[in-house]
C-alpha cells in the first residue's frame, strides 16, 4: 500500500512531463500530417469494390482493419487529435502562471534588475523639481500605466503599455485546443450522407457515406419541385430544389436550395449536390392512318393499353428503357410496345423518344409516334451534420485575434531616470520589450526628443 502511494506521484509527474514535451507536439504534428497524406492519397468512404480492384483482397482487409478507408472517424485519428489537444493545454497550464504574473503585476520594476537597456540621454538646465510636473503629464497622456519614485538628486518615473498582451500566445493556444476539440466532436457525433428524392416524393432515412446501412432523419424531407437551367453549350447552369421539412405529416420549413446554398433543419445541412432524370410517368401517343391521315391521341402509362379507332386493334406501351439498340444503333431512351389487330401476328413496335416520328419506317396502316411526355427529376441531396462546427468557427475568430496580438502588438517598458547637477539635469531613457525591437527603440527616441523640448 505505502509502494502504491509512493509510485503514484512518480507516474503523474512522468506523465505531465510526457504531455508537456514539445518532442510530443513534433511527432503528433509529424504524425497527422502523413495521415493527413494519405487520407488524400487514399480516396475516403468508396465503394469496397473499388478499394478491391485498386489493392487487391489482402492489403484491402488490412487497411480496413485500421480505419485507413475512413480515417479521419478512425478511433487512432481521434486519439492523435485528443493527444495534440492535451498537449497543449498541458503546455499552456506550465507556463501559465510565469505569463499571468507579468500580466497582473501592477508595480512592475523597470530597469532594476538590468533588464532594460539604455535607449537616449540629454541634459536639460532646469532642476528636476522643475522636470517632475512637466515630464509626468506628459507619460500619463501616453502610458496608461505609470508611477514615480524619488531619488537622491532626482526622481525616476517608470510607465509600461501592452502588458496584456503578452495573453496573444495563451489565446492562440486556446484557439488551437478549440479547433481541435470541434473536430473531433464532430467526428464522433457528426455523419454524412445522402438521398436521392424524386420530384413530389420525401424520404426519412439516408444512406450513410462513412459505413455501410441507413439511418433515420427524425423527420422527413420532400422535394416539392426540381428545375434545372442550361447554357447555351448545352452544360447545367444552375439546378435548385424546392424541398419541404415535415414533422408529423405536417411542413415547418421551406425552402429553394442551390449549390452552397443549403437548408438547415436541428443541426442537419442539407445540400444540393447532384441531380438526374427519372423515366417518364406517361407519354401523349398519337395514332394516323396512313392512308387517310386519320389521327386520334391516347395518354399512355407504361403497362397501359388503349383501343385504336374503329376497333382496329389494340396498342400496349409495355416497357421503356433508358438505352436501346435498334439495329446495332443506339437510339437511346425507348417505349417498347406491342400492337395487336385482328388477324394479324402481334407486331413489336419501337418508340425512341429522340425520334418522335421513328415509327413512319413500319410498313402498316397504322403509324404510331410520340407527341410528348413529362420529364421528371430527383435531386441528389449531401446530408451532413457537425455539432462541432461552432467550436471550430470560434476557434479561427479567436486564432485570428491571438495572432494579430502576438505577432502585431508588444509589452513595451519605459524608464525616465532625471538626476540634479551642479548646473545641469542629466536625463536618461531605458527600456525592454518582448518584441519588435527596433521600432520600440526608435519610438523611444522620439520620446526623449519630445520631452527634451518641454
Amino acid at each position: 500500500m505505502t509502494q502504491a502511494k509512493t509510485d503514484q506521484p512518480g507516474i503523474l509527474s512522468r506523465l505531465y512531463a510526457f504531455l508537456a514535451s514539445v518532442k510530443l507536439t513534433l511527432a503528433v504534428l509529424l504524425l497527422l500530417a502523413a495521415t493527413s497524406v494519405i487520407g488524400t492519397l487514399i480516396p475516403q468512404n468508396a465503394e469496397p469494390a473499388a478499394y478491391l480492384r485498386a489493392y487487391g483482397d489482402v492489403p484491402y482487409r488490412l487497411l480496413r482493419v485500421f480505419d485507413v478507408f475512413d480515417m479521419y472517424h478512425s478511433w487512432w485519428f481521434q486519439a492523435l487529435i485528443g493527444l495534440l489537444a492535451a498537449n497543449i493545454v498541458v503546455c499552456t497550464v506550465r507556463r501559465w502562471p510565469s505569463t499571468w504574473r507579468i500580466v497582473a503585476s501592477r508595480n512592475p520594476a523597470i530597469g532594476s534588475n538590468g533588464s532594460a537597456s539604455p535607449l537616449a540621454e540629454f541634459s536639460d538646465a532646469r532642476p528636476p523639481q522643475e522636470l517632475s510636473p512637466l515630464y509626468t503629464g506628459y507619460i500619463t497622456s501616453r502610458f496608461r500605466s505609470h508611477r514615480i519614485e524619488p531619488g537622491e538628486n532626482g526622481f525616476r518615473i517608470m510607465a509600461e503599455r501592452g502588458r496584456w498582451t503578452r495573453l496573444g500566445v495563451p489565446v492562440v493556444h486556446l484557439s488551437v485546443v478549440l479547433i481541435l476539440i470541434g473536430a473531433l466532436i464532430g467526428s464522433v457525433l457528426g455523419f454524412e450522407g445522402f438521398v436521392n428524392i424524386p420530384e413530389g416524393g420525401q424520404a426519412d432515412r439516408i444512406q450513410l457515406r462513412s459505413r455501410t446501412g441507413t439511418m433515420p432523419l427524425g423527420f422527413e424531407i420532400r422535394c416539392d419541385d426540381f428545375n434545372v437551367s442550361y447554357y447555351d453549350s448545352g452544360a447545367p447552369k444552375e439546378y435548385r430544389s424546392s424541398l419541404s421539412v415535415l414533422e408529423n405529416g405536417r411542413p415547418v420549413i421551406a425552402k429553394d436550395i442551390i449549390v452552397n446554398d443549403p437548408l438547415q433543419y436541428r443541426g442537419i445541412n442539407f445540400f444540393q449536390s447532384s441531380y438526374g432524370s427519372l423515366p417518364p410517368s406517361d407519354f401523349e401517343l398519337s395514332f394516323t392512318r396512313k392512308g387517310s391521315g386519320e389521327a386520334v391521341r391516347h395518354r399512355v402509362s407504361i403497362g397501359q393499353s388503349v383501343e385504336l379507332p374503329e376497333n382496329a386493334g389494340r396498342f400496349t406501351a409495355r416497357e421503356y428503357r433508358p438505352e436501346y439498340r435498334h439495329k446495332n444503333t443506339d437510339v437511346g431512351e425507348t417505349v417498347l410496345g406491342v400492337l395487336n389487330r385482328p388477324g394479324v401476328e402481334p407486331t413489336t413496335v419501337t418508340l425512341p423518344l429522340r425520334f418522335p416520328s421513328f415509327d413512319k419506317m413500319r410498313k402498316d396502316e397504322w403509324g404510331i409516334a410520340i407527341e410528348g411526355y413529362d420529364r421528371r427529376y430527383y435531386t441528389g441531396l449531401q446530408v451532413t451534420r457537425d455539432p462541432g462546427v461552432p467550436l471550430v468557427y470560434a476557434g479561427f475568430i479567436l486564432m485570428i485575434i491571438g495572432c494579430w496580438v502576438a505577432f502585431f502588438m508588444s509589452h513595451q517598458k519605459v524608464a525616465i531616470d532625471v538626476a540634479g547637477g551642479a548646473k545641469l539635469s542629466r536625463v536618461k531613457l531605458l527600456g525592454s520589450v518582448n518584441r519588435h525591437r527596433i521600432g520600440f527603440e526608435n519610438r523611444t527616441r522620439r520620446l526623449a526628443e519630445e520631452l527634451s523640448h518641454l
